[in-house]
């Protein structure tokens, strides 16, 4: 029992030391690379401390790791969602030739409307 609690007491330390360099890379990473690409000003340290925590606030939350299974398993099981695209996947391309046919050519005109040059449907147009 007393040698989990020594080791207890060497992680805090390890943990506030290795968010401490952390934080530093980011300083340092941010000096040497923003204000000459995008004219920023450069920033200390607590500022960069403060722009990760912003960060995520902003972007990671503070969710713990149950909330974030519960998240991942908000479809279901695994073979519930292989099930629903099996289905979207037979409804779609499985269906009659004609149908197929259909589909095909108006994926392909879209493609040509976006993505050929007038010149280029004209001279496929002749050979057709």
């Amino acid at each position: 029992m007393n040698r989990n609690k020594k080791k207890f007491w060497l992680v805090i330390p390890c943990i506030v030391a290795a968010m401490g360099l952390f934080v530093w890379f980011f300083q340092w990473l941010w000096n040497a690379l923003l204000p000459d690409i995008l004219g920023v000003k450069t920033i200390n340290y607590w500022q960069s401390l403060g722009l990760l925590l912003l960060s995520k606030i902003l972007f990671g939350g503070f969710s713990g790791a149950k909330d974030k299974l519960k998240r991942h398993n908000n479809f279901g099981s695994d073979q519930n969602m292989n099930e629903s695209w099996k289905q979207k996947f037979e409804t779609q391309f499985c269906a009659s030739e004609e149908e197929r046919e259909k589909f095909r050519e108006m994926w392909k005109q879209r493609f040509e409307s976006k993505f050929c040059k007038p010149e280029q449907r004209k001279s496929e147009e002749n050979k057709a």
